[in-house]
Order: structure tokens, then C-alpha cells, then sequence
């Protein structure tokens, strides 16, 4: 495993990041594709095993048990510092109106819920969901500043949101002296690169670690089209997000099942090594449901594709509409 520095910071992060939507209790929440706490552990595990020490979840994953699951393994599998704990803040966390956004009263709220059921002191990432257009970007900023500053978030990152809302909330925090954003976490993979147009060199400008989800694609570059999966039949977000281009998307997986024939490797290690290989990626965030979804993910680090490979993988793509920003 090869460990790069987060962004601009001194936090090295493995090359792989563990998206731990994957984990949590299959009834909770809006993702019953998940593997229960049972299933998920030996699957933690062996990420560690391989390397990985960067685990992304999110305080609404699976209504806050992918927390509780993922804080539970580590505790049991590694030692605090050896890992890095990443969690997200935003979507509704009841039926009360301050129980979402990123308020101030919100944030201070959900940071300790996060920390209670992550079982730990403090996370190594907090991170804003989404961008909030109920709430001042100041309050925002100087609610995560002292978050910081109090010891329970070593750094701060965002989400996916316009390139000009990160744009003004990096100048926000300059502006201020508050603490400044250090990683985007966007969705970037062969079917959506939208990115590339304006956060992509907003980031490589500013050094902010780039840390995509969904890099292949919720699956839909790593097996036939037409194949099927329990998460693919109940995956909503992927409905509405890839339905309207399924037909340049299909086209863009067969090149990605191309070039994976002819290197004799699965298409995932192809679909990944892609990502891998923008210069401003700091580590993709790959789901694992099971001990080779890991497995290809770490061969694809030793993948270098050509020019000519990265021409046929490209070529068929067409603009999309913007998706995944709420």
C-alpha cells in the first residue's frame, strides 16, 4: 500500500479509502442493500490487513449505525492512531427542524452524536455533506473552525457543490483565519467527469486533497449492463443519477470491459486505475461488500493505463447533467 499526504496537511492516508456506506444495519435508514455488523467486520479487516487506514462513513449512513458498526471494528482491529476516521454531516437526523443542515446548532449537535457512536475522542476528517443554502457559509465555517479548535476534528473537508461555493468557502475561511477545508470528496469515475470542468483545477490550484465517491460507478463499470445486484435494484441515488445517459454510459463500460480483456484483469482494476492516475486524486473512495472488492482495488494501484488505452476509455463519454449536488 503506498500513503500520500492529505491535500496540503502532514496526515498520510493510504492510496484507498473505505466507503463504509456499505455497513450497517440493513433495515435502518434508506440503504437496505448494507451488510449487517456481522458480514462487515471481516470485510474491515482485511481492508486493514491490505492497508487501507482511511475509512470514510457519514452520520447518515444507514441512520447512523454504519458509525456505530465501523467504530466497534477499529476499536477491536487496530489502535486509534493507526487509523484515519473520516465522517460527513448534513442530511436530516430527525423530524425536528435544527436536526439537519449546518447550523451551528446542528454541528455542535452532531459532532458528538458522530463521536458517541464512533466510540472515539475525535475524527481525523469532519466533513460538510453537502452545501447548505439555508445557513450563512460564516456560521458554517466558524462553527467547524472551533470544532478544531476543541480538539474533536483534526481536519476539515467538503463535498460535492459547485466549484464557486468551494471557491468562496476556501476565501470565506482565509478571510477569517478560520480553519480552511482540506480535502473535496466529489464523485469523479468514466460515466460522470463532470469534475473535470471546474473543481478538479480548483483543487489541484488550492492543494486540496481529492478524495472522488462512487469512482466506479455504484458497480455499473465493473460488470455486463444488464447484470444485476441487490444494491442496483434498491439504489434510488443511482436511478436518478445515471438513468438519463444510460446509453453513452453503456458504451463507455464496454471499452472499460475492452481494455480488461485484453490485459486479462477484472474491469474494476480498470475503472479504478483511471481515477487513480488524475494527478489531483489523493484516494478514491471504494465500496467492498466482500474480500476481492478490496483485493481488485489494491491491484489497481499497480495498473499504469496508456494513451492509447485512456483515449478508447474517454472518447465515448458525453457531457451530463449535473447530479449528486443534494
Amino acid at each position: 500500500m503506498d500513503y500520500v499526504n492529505l491535500g496540503r496537511t502532514g496526515l498520510k492516508v493510504s492510496r484507498l479509502a473505505l466507503g463504509c456506506m456499505t455497513y450497517g444495519v440493513p433495515d435502518r435508514g434508506s440503504h437496505e442493500w448494507t451488510l449487517d455488523e456481522e458480514q462487515s467486520r471481516p470485510v474491515i479487516r482485511h481492508a486493514l490487513e491490505a492497508g487501507i487506514n482511511f475509512f470514510d462513513t457519514a452520520n447518515s449512513y444507514s441512520d447512523g449505525t454504519s458509525e456505530e458498526i465501523v467504530g466497534r471494528a477499529l476499536r477491536d482491529f487496530a489502535r486509534r492512531e493507526e487509523v484515519v476516521i473520516a465522517t460527513k454531516v448534513y442530511f436530516p437526523q430527525g423530524k425536528g427542524p435544527n436536526q439537519r443542515g449546518l447550523s451551528r446548532k446542528a454541528l455542535m449537535a452532531e459532532i458528538d452524536n458522530s463521536l458517541r457512536r464512533l466510540g472515539t475522542d475525535y475524527v481525523d476528517l469532519y466533513q460538510i455533506h453537502r452545501w447548505d443554502y439555508g445557513t450563512p457559509i460564516e456560521e458554517t465555517l466558524e462553527a467547524l473552525h472551533d470544532i478544531v479548535k476543541a480538539g474533536k476534528a483534526r481536519y476539515i473537508g467538503a463535498s460535492s457543490m459547485y466549484a464557486w461555493q468551494f471557491a468562496k468557502a476556501l476565501y470565506t475561511a482565509e478571510r477569517h483565519g478560520w480553519t480552511r477545508f482540506a480535502t473535496m470528496q466529489n464523485q469523479l469515475n468514466l460515466i460522470n467527469r463532470e469534475e473535470e470542468r471546474e473543481m478538479l483545477p480548483l483543487c489541484a490550484a488550492e492543494g486540496i486533497g481529492v478524495i472522488p465517491w462512487s469512482p466506479m460507478a455504484r458497480g455499473r463499470l465493473t460488470r455486463d449492463w444488464a447484470e444485476a445486484s441487490k444494491r442496483s435494484d434498491t439504489d434510488l441515488v443511482a436511478k436518478e443519477m445515471y438513468t438519463a445517459t444510460e446509453a453513452s454510459d453503456r458504451l463507455v463500460a464496454e471499452r472499460v470491459k475492452q481494455v480488461a480483456e485484453a490485459r486479462g484483469i477484472p474491469r474494476a482494476q480498470v475503472a479504478l486505475a483511471w481515477v487513480l492516475q488524475k494527478s489531483v486524486v489523493t484516494a478514491p473512495i471504494i465500496g467492498a461488500a466482500k474480500f476481492s472488492h478490496v483485493d481488485d482495488a489494491v491491484q489497481a494501484l499497480k495498473v499504469r493505463l496508456t494513451k492509447e488505452e485512456l483515449a478508447l476509455l474517454e472518447s465515448a463519454y458525453v457531457p451530463h447533467p449535473v447530479a449528486g449536488f443534494s
